[in-house]
């Protein structure tokens, strides 16, 4: 049988390796569900961009991951965008349909596939800091699904204002841009509230948000999307103070899983990605 290729076409790993976690998690799956495919790790140049796109079609590659820088660069490379990732305006999937190459957004859909099972946004009101290209992401897959208001809080004005700009335009959810002032409050209308700063990573985990904690209630769901520690400072003050959480892992997860699934057609067993991470960690 021949194999089916797929590959991350990385910009920030300067060597492919076997150990980069979503290889690992990958090839995982793929052993777990008897497929035969493969998926490489490509360190891709921004000059060298089109040969590479180019080099996947000639070589009838399923499809392909893109990470930073290349998540927009790529889209002139490509046959067609999905809705979402159109009004995103960024990529992170490939996937070949019909002969083309179709760019699509996990980075949301994994979100939002998480997310379901802890608190349907539709009819909900969100409170999200930060506004880079996840971020974005997010905040339109969540608007897309029904939520009714996004806030946006975030230190850059310009950029916290073109997500809020792109939401009110292209969805039907309301959004509003907060200046991330010292002690940010809450608004106790707030349904669910989320990190999507890298404030918490490691090895910087006892970093905590500028956020009055007093503010935070019980019926608030808290999502942190960072995955190193999972059980962030965030996480743990939530939970304290009987809020739902949800942590980064599972959402990294949902992520790759829903490319698995949009390249193979199988529905993918996410308790072999997560003992795949943990044995990876172990």
């Amino acid at each position: 049988m021949t194999e089916n290729y797929l590959s991350n076409l990385a910009g920030l790993f300067a060597t492919p390796t076997a150990e980069n976690p979503t290889v690992v998690i990958m090839e995982a799956a793929f052993r777990h569900h008897d497929l035969d495919w493969k998926y490489l790790n490509c360190d891709v140049s921004p000059d060298n961009l089109g040969d590479a796109v180019r080099g996947a079609r000639a070589m009838g590659w399923a499809g392909f991951n893109c990470s930073q820088p290349h998540k927009v660069a790529v889209i002139e490379h490509l046959d067609g965008l999905a809705d979402s990732a159109k009004i995103i305006g960024a990529v992170n999937t490939v996937v070949r349909r019909n002969g083309l190459y179709i760019g699509e957004n996990t980075d949301g859909l994994g979100f939002l596939k998480s997310i379901a099972s802890k608190m349907d946004p539709a009819g909900k009101n969100v409170l999200m800091f930060g506004a880079g290209g996840a971020a974005r992401a997010v905040a339109v897959e969540l608007a897309l699904a029904g939520a009714a208001r996004v806030d946006i809080v975030n230190r850059s004005v310009g950029r916290g204002e073109e997500l809020v700009a792109l939401l009110n335009a292209d969805t039907s959810a309301t959004a509003r841009y907060h200046n991330w002032s010292a002690d940010f409050a809450i608004p106790e209308t707030t349904d669910i509230v989320i990190n999507m700063t890298p404030i918490g990573l490691f090895p910087k985990v006892d970093d905590e948000l500028d956020v009055d904690f007093t503010t935070l209630k019980s019926h608030m769901l808290v999502v942190d999307a960072i995955t190193n520690p999972p059980e962030t400072r965030l996480i743990q003050t939530a939970r304290n103070k009987g809020c739902g959480t949800l942590d980064g892992l599972g959402i990294v997860v949902n992520v790759i899983g829903i490319c698995l699934e949009m390249w193979t057609g199988v529905d993918v067993d996410r308790r072999v990605m997560l003992q795949a991470v943990a044995d990876l960690n172990a």
